[in-house]
C-alpha cells in the first residue's frame, strides 16, 4: 500500500531513498530541502542535489524553508496530511509540531550503528576513528539529537575505503533499508526498539583546523584520518611552501622523523611507522597520482612535510 510521505534532505546522500521511494509507488506530497546557496565563480544560487533531482527528474514540489519554527510553516507541513515524513541529511532541526504532524510520525536514516556517533558527520567520524565497521539505521525521530528507537539496520565492513566511498555505498544500502522499514511498519512487522545509552559517541561537524595532518600521530592514525577526509574537505598538508592535499596513502615500513620524506617516492614518516602518499592534489589543480605529481613537482627524499 503507497504511503503518503514527504521527504526531507538535501545531498547526493539522500537521492537514492527519494528515488527509491518514488520507484515503489509511495506518494510523495512534497520534497524539503535547504535553501539554494551560492556557488561557483559567479556565486550564482544554486538548488541542492535532492532540489534538483525532486524539480527534473520527478517535478515534485519543493519547498526551502530557512527554519521550521515558524507557525505557518508548521500548519503548511500539518495540512500536507502524511502518514510519514521521511529524513535523510536535511540539515534543520525538526520542532516537535512537525514530528507529530504525520500519523505514524517522522524517520532518519543515519549512517552509523547508533548510538555510536549521533550528529552530524557519522561517516567520515567512523573512518576518522578507524572503526572496523559501520552501517544505516532507520530511526524514528524525537527531539533529542539521534536518541529515537530504531526500526532496522544494515552493516558494512569500512576496511579501505574513503568517506566518499563509504557515503556512496550506505546511500544505497539505506535507499533499500528505508522502502524495507517502511514496508515493515506499515504491516505491523516491526517495533522500534530502543537505543543502548551505553557507547554514546558524538559525531561532530568536521572542522577547517581538523584538516592538517599530524605527522607525528602513527601510521594507521593519519592512514585513517587521510581516507575520513576525502574526497572533502581534503586532508593536507605542506611541502616546498606549497599545501598539498591528500586523498589516498596506504601504509608502508620505515621509520624517520614524523613528517620527513623517506624517499623520493613520497613515503612519509610518522610518529610510529610510515605512508606513502597515492593521490594528492595541488592547490588550484585536478586530484592526481603522487607518480604524476613528482614529473613537474619534487620532492627530494629528506624534505619535510609539515
Amino acid at each position: 500500500m503507497a504511503l503518503r510521505l514527504a521527504f526531507m534532505g538535501t545531498p547526493d546522500f539522500a537521492v537514492p531513498t527519494l528515488a527509491e521511494l518514488i520507484s515503489q509507488g509511495h506518494d510523495i506530497a512534497c520534497v524539503y530541502s535547504q535553501p539554494p546557496r551560492p556557488a561557483g565563480r559567479g556565486m550564482a544560487l544554486e538548488p541542492g542535489p535532492v532540489h534538483k533531482f525532486a524539480e527534473s527528474a520527478t517535478k515534485l514540489p519543493v519547498r526551502t524553508p530557512l527554519s521550521l519554527k515558524d507557525a505557518d510553516e508548521q500548519a503548511a507541513f500539518a495540512a500536507l496530511n502524511l502518514d510519514a515524513a521521511i529524513v535523510v541529511a536535511y540539515g534543520l532541526l525538526l520542532p516537535k509540531a512537525i514530528l507529530q504532524a504525520p500519523k505514524l510520525g517522522c524517520f532518519n536514516l543515519h549512517g552509523s550503528l547508533l548510538p555510536r556517533w549521533r550528529g552530524a558527520a557519522p561517516i567520515q567520524r567512523s573512518v576518522m576513528a578507524g572503526d572496523a565497521e559501520t552501517g544505516v539505521m532507520v530511526m524514528q525521530m524525537e527531539e533529542g539529537l539521534d536518541t529515537g528507537p530504531v526500526l532496522m539496520a544494515e552493516r558494512t565492513p569500512i576496511g579501505r575505503k574513503t568517506s566518499g566511498e563509504l557515503t556512496t555505498e550506505l546511500s544505497r544500502l539505506g535507499a533499500d533499508l528505508m522502502v524495507r522499514a517502511l514496508a515493515a511498519l506499515e504491516r505491523g512487522a516491526v517495533t522500534p526498539q530502543p537505543q543502548d545509552e551505553n557507547g554514546v559517541t558524538y559525531a561532530k561537524k568536521i572542522l577547517k583546523e581538523e584538516a592538517r595532518i599530524d605527522w607525528a600521530r602513527s601510521a594507521r592514525e593519519v592512514d585513517c584520518h587521510i581516507r575520513g577526509l576525502s574526497p572533502f574537505p581534503g586532508a593536507w598538508t605542506e611541502v616546498n611552501g606549497e599545501r598539498l592535499k591528500v586523498l589516498y596513502a596506504e601504509q608502508v615500513s620505515g621509520n624517520g622523523r614524523a613528517g620527513i620524506t623517506l624517499d623520493d617516492a613520497l613515503t612519509v614518516a610518522c610518529g610510529e611507522g610510515a605512508v606513502r602518499l597515492v593521490k594528492v592534489q595541488r592547490a588550484g589543480a585536478k586530484a592526481m597520482d603522487a607518480d604524476a605529481l613528482l614529473k613537474g613537482f619534487a620532492v627530494a627524499a629528506g624534505s619535510q612535510l609539515i
